[in-house]
């Protein structure tokens, strides 16, 4: 496949670089430490299934959701192309 000015196998850099990020992303967001058998912010019981399967949970499942969906995700443009640089 041309490739122009990229060296071959170039996409395949791209490709692990963005998995890799994201992967590392995802660990950092891990809770580590110790957990609390409630909630730090809206004072519920977290059960003790989730502190089970997440040591070092802080946080219930309803709150964790909200905190999930306020990420923000990196910005970094791995594709060359002019139309993704003007989005």
């Amino acid at each position: 496949m041309a490739t122009g000015w990229a060296h071959e196998g170039a996409v395949l850099d791209q490709i692990e670089d963005t998995v890799s990020d994201a992967v590392s992303n995802a660990r950092a967001r891990l809770p580590s430490g110790e957990g609390t058998t409630h909630c730090v912010e809206c004072g519920e019981e977290i059960p003790e299934k989730r502190r089970l399967a997440l040591p070092g949970a802080t946080t219930c499942v309803g709150c964790q959701s909200g905190r999930d969906a306020r990420v923000v995700h990196s910005a970094i443009n791995r594709r060359g192309s002019k139309d993704s640089q003007l989005r």
